[in-house]
């Protein structure tokens, strides 16, 4: 199995993490607030893979930077993955809070696939016309996954397209620094520095700013149905998935990248349909088919054409 071919099977991997950890986050934000999930997961992630750095170092499959130019880039990476991917997540958070429905936060979180292209022209990231096509039959496919009722733009709506820029900038973040670092350590940093930035509406929202706020804040985090979606989103979705997407990400152009990760919708619906028992409609099986379409046309090109024009996927 050459690279990008093993990089993109763990993108469909990290894809299926996230699906299925969908409904530990919808349990674990109603459990002890939006903000405080994102932290408390956030600094877990980082936590769980401090040791195993450790371990990976001692056998050689991780490396620290070895001079003082590749920590800088190391860290900057790391900051910059964090400082994007909080702001992303908690715009997300925010609206859904804001009264946007799960179906339409899918939907429009997963837009990052038409934005991504159109940043990456920016950065030079060509991509051909079967890529085009297959964010084109993606985008067809969501919306007869997630979208069921009347769509109407609302103010939440907008925090959700906010928060489809920010992952799409997430992932050119990712694309730009992830030849360059160890991706372990880069997603350790980012995770760390998440936690820290959800920190602050944690305090003031979740806490409510207050003694008597920060008890009752507490008295959430006294039973297992709160712990566990946060230790599954921590050590799963953060520790391993948002990992094995920096990693995935090497020698994989970011469109298609995005395009494999939107799979996660997929994998949410058939995880609540095996898991949750919840039926699928022929709508939603039609979505699925769409994006599954999609992500193998969008692979086809990536082994044509490159030959004749490097800069094209």
């Amino acid at each position: 199995m050459n690279t990008t071919k093993r990089n993109s099977l763990l993108l469909v991997i990290t894809a299926f993490i996230w699906g299925v950890a969908f409904v530990a986050q919808s349990e674990g934000g109603d459990s002890v607030g939006p903000y405080s999930f994102n932290c408390i997961r956030s600094i877990i992630g980082s936590l769980f893979l401090m040791p195993i750095i450790a371990v990976l170092d001692k056998f050689g499959i991780t490396k620290k930077p070895q001079d003082k130019k590749s920590q800088r880039t190391l860290l900057l990476g790391g900051v910059l993955c964090g400082v994007v991917l909080a702001i992303a997540s908690n715009f997300q958070q925010m609206g859904l809070y804001m009264g946007s429905s799960v179906g339409k936060a899918g939907f429009l979180t997963t837009c990052y696939i038409l934005i991504v292209p159109i940043l990456g022209l920016f950065f030079k990231k060509k991509c051909s016309i079967h890529v085009w096509i297959g964010v084109v039959i993606t985008l067809v496919g969501l919306y007869l996954l997630c979208m069921n009722g009347e769509f109407r733009i609302q103010f939440s709506d907008l925090l959700l397209m906010i928060c489809a820029l920010c992952f799409a900038c997430h992932i050119l973040v990712i694309d730009h620094f992830s030849p360059l670092v160890d991706g372990m350590r880069m997603s350790c940093i980012q995770f760390l520095v998440a936690g820290i930035l959800s920190a602050i509406p944690m305090f003031f929202i979740d806490m409510n700013h207050s003694v008597s706020g920060i008890q009752i804040w507490l008295n959430g985090f006294t039973t297992w149905n709160a712990w566990i979606p946060i230790l599954y989103a921590g050590i799963f979705s953060c520790g391993i998935a948002y990992t094995l997407q920096i990693i995935g990400q090497k020698d994989v152009n970011p469109t298609i990248a995005s395009l494999i990760m939107s799979l996660e919708s997929v994998f949410s619906v058939l995880a609540g349909w095996v898991i949750l028992k919840e039926s699928l409609s022929p709508r939603e099986l039609i979505g699925c088919v769409c994006i599954f379409a999609a992500v193998l046309l969008a692979q086809l090109p990536s082994h044509i054409s490159k030959e004749k024009n490097p800069d094209r996927f």
